[in-house]
């Protein structure tokens, strides 16, 4: 079955189809790049499902973010606070819902600092243990890093995510039909989005789940990651036309090479050319060669990696690639390669990108030339 597209008119088309969809699909992948209109959709998205005042979406964009505000206490520099916005339904379960435990539970996944919420002043002040000699003090109201402030924010939604997906009866978010994420990771490194991504997956991929779910996002290590979790999920590649206020939405249906592989390339190409690998590119490439594998008809992805001549049967580099793929993505102890296995990835890549053509106007000039660097071991 080949990719289809369709084109809409105006976001409202393009949110009408979306929901529509959602009536016999779990969940929904939009890959689109900055500036085509993925946050105004997710926000049209929400305002459709309003209904005599009362909404079915809970979303998490960058408006999300917008409802956490710094007070850095310019007067004293002590009492730095990030203050809630106590007028948005987002925090509509915070007193009664023991949210602080509930986020606590998430954050510890991903970071070392912890925090306390103010319910009565709607602030969170945030600390930190640090060394101090042979034991460790609590240095309180510090001011995290921006990074992990995206973190806390994120956890927040998680947790709120977690009560709408439990259906628990009576809670404050009982009403939540859809969630709509849109580029949940600004700020994060790569080793944190995949840690985001596979802990989303493995939330949304719970059966007893019912909430149905769009996730639209630029980042293709992200979004890479949750095509690979959720697999039964409808993909698309999102594109605003020329004509201003006209959009196009193309399905990446099957198995075959998905649009989103050629900036997956483009990812492992500026890794290569950086040399900051780590071990789950070798994951990324795996998948990268399955896809490719599949669409050209052959059985196995060692059938696109190049032999050889002291290698013919092409075992070296597919038990390569086998051993360093790990399933968990490398979440938590996230090694960086070394030297031989760079100069392995480099060429399966440099190998793949020579038998597989490309448009070379996709790529910089300097990765090539990086890339004939690598020995050809």
């Amino acid at each position: 079955m080949s990719d289809q597209t369709t084109d809409f008119a105006d976001l409202d088309a393009l949110v009408t189809h979306l929901r529509d969809k959602l009536d016999d699909k779990k969940h929904l992948l939009l890959f689109a790049y900055n500036g085509t209109g993925k946050t105004r959709l997710s926000m049209d998205f929400k305002e459709a499902g309003k209904n005599n005042g009362k909404a079915d979406t809970l979303y998490f964009n960058a408006f999300t973010e917008d409802l956490f505000i710094w007070d850095n206490d310019l007067d004293n520099d002590t009492q730095r606070v990030l203050r809630l916005n106590s007028d948005s339904r987002f925090f509509a379960g915070l007193q009664e819902l023991e949210m602080d435990n509930r986020i606590r539970r998430l954050l510890r996944r991903y970071s070392d600092f912890d925090f306390k919420i103010d319910t009565d002043n709607w602030t969170v002040s945030f600390e930190r243990e640090v060394p101090d000699g042979d034991k460790t003090k609590t240095v309180e109201h510090i001011k995290i890093s921006r990074g992990e402030e995206n973190l806390f924010v994120w956890c927040f939604f998680l947790a709120i995510a977690q009560i709408a997906i439990d259906k628990d009866e009576g809670s404050a978010y009982e009403w939540v039909k859809y969630i709509y994420i849109d580029d949940p990771i600004s700020s994060l490194d790569d080793n944190n989005a995949i840690a985001v991504a596979h802990h989303l997956a493995q939330m949304l991929k719970n059966p007893d789940n019912k909430v149905k779910t769009v996730i639209s996002s630029h980042h293709t290590l992200f979004f890479n990651v949750m095509c690979n979790e959720l697999g039964k999920a409808t993909k698309y590649f999102m594109s605003m036309r020329e004509d201003a206020g006209s959009y196009e939405l193309r399905n990446m249906c099957g198995d075959t090479a998905r649009f989103y592989h050629v900036a997956m390339l483009k990812e492992l190409k500026q890794a290569a050319d950086s040399g900051s690998l780590y071990t789950y590119h070798f994951s990324i490439l795996r998948s990268l060669l399955e896809k490719t594998a599949t669409f050209h008809g052959f059985s196995d992805f060692r059938y696109c990696i190049k032999k050889d001549d002291d290698d013919e049967d092409g075992i070296l580099h597919k038990r390569l690639i086998n051993v360093l793929n790990h399933g968990n993505y490398s979440l938590f102890e996230p090694r960086e390669m070394m030297d031989e296995n760079k100069r392995h990835f480099k060429k399966i890549l440099k190998d793949f990108m020579t038998n597989y053509r490309f448009n070379p106007e996709l790529f910089p000039e300097q990765t090539e030339q990086t890339l004939e660097e690598a020995p050809q071991s």
